[in-house]
């Protein structure tokens, strides 16, 4: 199988340890990848804001990395990033190309547990007691996990696929499901509440003695991490695709 790998900006710039974790797992399990070098935001932030019009130069940037459809699927290791391709990203004339990128964009923890159904990763040795946040993004947009306000059947392929690494122990949380205040600008137009809500978070781990907390989306772990930082907490935040991949860390 063909991939094309998607790094969104900020792992790039911020998390590359998340990059390279998902590069070498793919690899690993004897998929062919390929990294278009020239990718840079794939427009998320200017769209949620309603900006159309600046959007509409990293969406035709993104095409322009992915246009060359000679791989099966393009896979990203951010949930919320993901989401955006495959439900948002509109701004730029829906052309046949443009379609079947979207179509072919998915969510790495999604390739792993439907495409590949992977069963093991006999490589991997993570002995903690790990919390899992699965982002709204992945919940809501791309259904990673069952969503508690449908009362939907228990599901949660984050979960699913922690569960096969030796020694994690995943504990369950008061609110596992709930926002984290992150949400891309909202923590800049209303910080406080986005804080407030991201303290919230770090308390409900601790009252659960979680040592790390592991999440398909480092831009929620960003936040949590920064304030967990602030309060001298001894909370670590790692990618799926570091545990997965037993590094690098």
């Amino acid at each position: 199988m063909k991939v094309a790998l998607f790094i969104p900006c900020y792992i790039d710039l911020i998390y590359p340890k998340v990059g390279i974790a998902t590069l070498e797992l793919l690899e690993r399990l004897g998929i062919e990848v390929t990294v278009p070098l020239q990718q840079t935001c794939c427009g998320q932030p200017m769209a949620n804001e309603g900006d159309q019009k600046h959007s509409i130069r990293t969406e035709t940037q993104f095409c322009e990395n992915f246009k060359d459809l000679n791989f099966d699927y393009i896979v990203g290791p951010a949930g919320s990033c993901v989401k955006h391709v495959k439900l948002h990203m509109d701004a730029i004339p829906q052309t046949e190309t443009v379609t079947e990128i979207r179509h072919k964009t998915i969510e790495l923890v999604e390739f792993l547990h439907d495409v590949l159904k992977i069963e093991e990763f006999p490589w991997a040795d993570f002995q903690h007691t790990v919390a899992i946040h699965n982002s709204c993004s992945s919940i809501r947009g791309l259904h990673i996990a069952s969503r508690f306000e449908w009362q939907e059947p228990y599901f949660n392929k984050t979960e699913d696929l922690l569960k096969k690494v030796s020694g994690v122990k995943v504990e369950t949380i008061d609110r596992p499901q709930e926002c984290c205040g992150f949400g891309g600008t909202f923590c800049v137009t209303d910080e406080a509440v986005s804080a407030k809500m991201g303290q919230d978070k770090v308390a409900d781990y601790t009252r659960h003695q979680v040592e790390y907390v592991v999440s398909p989306d480092m831009s929620c772990l960003m936040h949590q991490e920064g304030i967990a930082k602030r309060e001298k907490s001894d909370l670590k935040f790692v990618h799926i695709a570091q545990v997965l991949n037993n590094g690098p860390f």
